[in-house]
């Protein structure tokens, strides 16, 4: 079995602190913010040591909860005047690690930004700080018959601020778009802590598309305090269609098939054999375990329009061989069938000591080709991958199963994911989709652009922060990296913090 090389266990990983700056950094921060509000003790700072991609490690040096606009100015004016790295966080949910803390930096939690500011049902819109939570957006708008669209499996945890800084997605984002589509309005500071404020209540605004440009930036170019969201109705009626398939090819084609008769389903969802039998037992969504692809196709809207949109689907899934139809027939069953895709994560968990979530995108015709490749790679890495995606968009999310305590496992998860990302890039497709760059991607990043498009990258991020210290290090490779890309995945390492900008 071809493997890459041994490597040292995440927790290894970390860099020890400069306890002399930690101890400066500290006692200046208490001059403006509560004891309680700076962390420095290891047991203090060991929970914000990674987010969801735990197979990178690193305690911060100093952790700080800020409540208001104004502490967070002066947190971000005291950073950039001792030159002191800080990486924004939210609710840690994320899977590329781009908020892993800096090893001499401070990691600003925004957790206590928690607050509803405004909801206007006329207007249609909601104005929250970044540590609301996704689906509590929902519930408060509920009164109104309205709802927050993007719904990210992770959504009971992730925030609204994790959201605009990840461009994420969710199972409903082919009718209703990602949260690029969703934002109107960001507030923020910039690493010196000067306020900007980008987008607007207005159908458009003057100017640059800055709003676009820092949603999806992963905390890079400024800290967002303040987010209006656009919200839509509540449907009357949605039902969902549960297809199966005898081949993944087959079930890649009916995809395409769905889209090319002009049919934009509400969801439109796909899990491979493995992943079924995975969340089966976990979530008794019903599906069936025989079929080597099951496909989700939601239809929303009026009674009228979901009953004829919902008979046009079934003729196309029928048409392009699907095995098995099934329509639910309730409420309750609509959410059964969910249940098994969105809990295809924890499922993941508590079938194995650890998952490595990927995230590539590729274009919808070539789903079937991937998934046999994915399937080809099994045996080479000596690990499982079931397969949940996003179908409608070719967003892939294979679920490597390792165990995080082995040594060679995590090595072989590691080199199973960048293969994985490689394949997509040579299939006309992306490194991410939905979940960032971070510091698990950077070394596709060399592969799917050259240098001249990373320089122009770092160009805007100069633009922003010219100092290079909010969230360094991450989603751009440096000068150097892509030249020494090759002789990294030899030596099996992917985070490598002489990469990082100096102070």
């Amino acid at each position: 079995m071809d493997s890459a090389p041994a490597t040292s266990t995440p927790a290894e990983r970390s860099l020890p602190v400069d306890t002399s700056r930690q101890r400066g950094l500290v006692a200046a921060l208490r001059t403006f913010l509560p004891e309680q509000a700076v962390l420095y003790r290891e047991e203090d700072t060991r929970p914000y040591e990674c987010d969801g991609l735990t197979l990178f490690r690193q305690l911060p040096m100093v952790v700080a909860l800020p409540e208001t606009e104004d502490q967070v100015r002066r947190i971000l004016q005291l950073c950039h005047e001792r030159q002191v790295p800080v990486v924004p966080r939210g609710a840690g949910t994320g899977l590329s690690g781009s908020a892993l803390p800096h090893h001499a930096g401070l990691l600003l939690s925004l957790a206590k930004f928690n607050r509803i500011l405004s909801i206007d049902p006329r207007a249609r819109t909601a104005t929250v700080q970044p540590g609301v939570r996704n689906l509590a957006i929902s519930e408060a708008a509920a009164r109104h018959r309205l709802y927050y669209a993007p719904d990210p499996s992770s959504q009971i945890a992730c925030t609204i601020g994790g959201n605009v800084a990840e461009n994420s997605g969710g199972v409903h984002c082919l009718k209703y778009g990602l949260t690029v589509h969703n934002v109107l309005r960001v507030r923020g500071l910039t690493m010196e802590g000067e306020p900007i404020e980008l987008g607007g209540l207005a159908p458009d605004a003057p100017g640059l598309d800055l709003l676009a440009l820092v949603i999806g930036s992963e905390g890079m170019l400024a800290v967002v305090t303040e987010v209006t969201v656009r919200l839509v109705p509540v449907a009357q009626t949605a039902r969902c269609i549960m297809a199966s398939f005898a081949d993944v090819g087959e079930a890649g084609d009916a995809v395409a098939a769905l889209i090319a008769n002009g049919i934009m389903p509400a969801g439109l969802e796909m899990l491979d054999q493995a992943a079924s039998r995975l969340v089966e037992p976990f979530a008794n969504a019903g599906y069936d375990l025989d079929a080597a692809a099951v496909l989700l196709c939601e239809s929303d809207g009026t009674p009228e329009e979901v009953a004829e949109e919902i008979e046009r689907m079934s003729a196309v899934l029928r048409a392009a061989r699907a095995t098995r139809i099934q329509v639910s027939n309730s409420e309750s069953e609509r959410l059964r069938f969910w249940a098994g895709r969105k809990n295809a994560f924890p499922a993941a968990g508590r079938a194995s000591p650890a998952y490595y979530c990927m995230d590539g995108t590729i274009p919808r015709r070539r789903l079937g080709e991937v998934l046999r490749a994915i399937q080809a790679l099994e045996p080479k890495y000596g690990l499982r991958c079931p397969n949940v995606f996003h179908a409608g968009d070719g967003n892939l999310h294979p679920l490597i199963l390792f165990d995080d305590a082995d040594p060679d496992s995590v090595a072989r998860a590691e080199a199973f994911g960048a293969e994985i990302l490689e394949l997509c890039v040579q299939m006309g497709g992306t490194v991410t989709g939905e979940h960032g760059v971070g510091v698990e991607k950077l070394d596709q990043m060399c592969s799917q652009f050259d240098r001249p498009t990373l320089d122009t990258f770092l160009a805007v991020k100069n633009a922003f922060d010219p100092a290079g210290l909010l969230n360094p290090g991450k989603v751009v490779p440096t000068l150097h990296r892509c030249a020494e890309y090759g002789r990294m995945r030899v030596q099996g390492g992917k985070l490598s913090f002489p990469d990082l900008p100096r102070f």
